[in-house]
């Protein structure tokens, strides 16, 4: 604030007219930054203290019950959440500071002000949101580098007739299905359609992973089409979006996200087979610590930066990366170097993914919520229905657990929020069907991994992954 006030003395009209108005407006900004600066700090590391406990009794309990870790994880992302304790609350879900116990404590701690404890409770969840945001980009740099280019190669097309169907068949069923039997206007009944495409790569590839499933074919294919139903995801989302906000699509914008999505992902790897032997040069060369976790990273991190500029998932670029260097000499030492990072930032991830979810809408003595709950059915027979079938639209590969491949296609996860949270923003969905597409959302995320899991049982990947729990 200091170096605003001294860039601007000196100039005649800053001193006779702007600073004697500034003056007193900065350095009360300045001491409301002073004020709540150790504070914020101090409410991210509570923050990380709660997250990093329920993610761990979470993760206990469902492995003593055969389930996936990560499932105990959205739990227990759940229950410290705004559904249960509200320890950890984000604006963008409606919650205020008042709602949150963290920042009550906080208040009464640091003695702040109403208004200096609602900075505090902002600052502190956008440091959060970072974290996790951090968390899933690791994660699928992570996947990356756990997929085989060459088996995804193999079952490229058939990952994208599965992510085509899966995209196609629970938007028409759902639209037509609201404006049909529940005569929802048309902008409202194609945004939650739209809804119903999504996938959560992020969800399904953990637990494959976690399963010793992600290099079978199976795995391979879902995670492929997880990718493919990502991008189409985008482009599905800018069109929906732009028909929110106008009332007509802007077909360049979508060539554009057509392009542009396609381009990169092709051009990652195509270009990845020439970056390799540097990646090696360089790594080999440097002699200080994290002389091969770093430069990996940083090209991970990068390729997400140029996913996000051109408007697609950062998400994208990290697994694009990952893919990469799947292919160096180096990668099994990296695998390990990279998993300490992951068990330190996921977990934040899937944790704010649960405590996002408000299960307050599947309350049906309040009176709006019935509505929602009966629209909420529909979508949810459409959504687990439109993803299931695309298990036997892999022609010719009798041998393939089709079952688990559909499955595997079904969580919504973060994916499916981002739409509900653009719909309520956009105002375009009524109450009962943003409540119905957030129970759909919830539902689909809780109940893909255990049946994944069920689908799976019996098979060798299962046998060897409790034979050796680093798998």
């Amino acid at each position: 604030m200091t170096e605003i006030l001294s860039s601007l003395s000196g100039l005649p009209w800053a001193d006779t007219l702007l600073l004697p108005t500034l003056s007193p407006l900065l350095a009360a900004a300045t001491e409301a930054e002073a004020e709540t600066g150790p504070i914020v700090l101090a409410g991210v590391l509570l923050s990380l203290v709660v997250i990093y406990i329920a993610s761990k009794l979470g993760g206990e309990l469902s492995r003593l019950v055969d389930l996936p870790p990560v499932l105990g994880e959205l739990v227990a992302g759940v229950v410290v959440g705004t559904s249960a304790l509200n320890l950890i609350v984000f604006p963008e879900s409606g919650a205020m500071a008042a709602d949150s116990q963290l920042m009550s404590l906080l208040q009464w701690i640091g003695g702040l002000s109403p208004e200096a404890v609602t900075e505090v409770f902002k600052s502190q969840s956008e440091v959060v949101s970072v974290l996790a945001e951090l968390g899933v980009i690791i994660l699928l740099f992570e996947i990356g580098l756990e997929s085989d280019l060459r088996e995804l190669q193999k079952v490229g097309y058939q990952a994208a007739i599965v992510a085509c169907v899966g995209v196609a068949a629970p938007f028409a069923l759902g639209t037509a299905g609201l404006m049909v039997l529940f005569h929802v206007p048309t902008i409202p009944a194609i945004f939650a359609g739209a809804a119903l495409t999504a996938t959560s790569i992020g969800i399904t590839s953990k637990v494959l992973s976690e399963i010793g499933q992600l290099k079978s074919a199976e795995g391979q294919i879902i995670v492929g089409a997880a990718v493919i139903d990502d991008v189409l995801g985008i482009i599905v989302l800018a069109v929906v979006a732009s028909l929110a906000k106008t009332g007509e699509v802007d077909v360049m914008n979508v060539i554009y996200l057509i392009v542009s999505a396609t381009g990169f992902l092709l051009g990652a790897i195509f270009l990845g087979k020439f970056f390799n032997s540097s990646f090696i040069a360089i790594a080999d060369k440097l002699q200080t610590r994290g002389n091969l976790v770093i430069p990996a990273l940083t090209f991970a991190f990068l390729m997400a930066f140029f996913a996000n500029v051109i408007h697609l998932e950062a998400i994208l670029g990290a697994f694009a990366a990952g893919l990469v260097l799947d292919e160096t000499d180096k990668r099994k030492e990296l695998d390990l170097q990279i998993m300490p990072i992951a068990d330190i930032l996921v977990p934040i991830f899937f944790v704010t993914v649960g405590a996002k979810a408000d299960l307050g809408v599947l309350n049906p003595a309040i009176p709006a919520n019935r509505e929602g709950l009966v629209i909420a059915l529909f979508l949810l027979a459409v959504a687990i229905l439109g993803k299931v079938i695309t298990g036997w639209t892999t022609f010719g590969q009798a041998q393939l657990n089709k079952l688990a491949i559909g499955i595997g296609m079904v969580p919504r996860g973060e994916v499916g929020l981002v739409f509900a949270g653009i719909g309520s923003a956009s105002g375009v969905l009524s109450k009962p069907l943003e409540a119905a597409i957030i129970i759909m959302v919830i539902a689909t995320t809780f109940l893909a991994p255990p049946f994944l899991r069920i689908a799976f049982k019996g098979s060798e990947g299962e046998t060897a992954a409790k034979a050796d729990p680093a798998a």
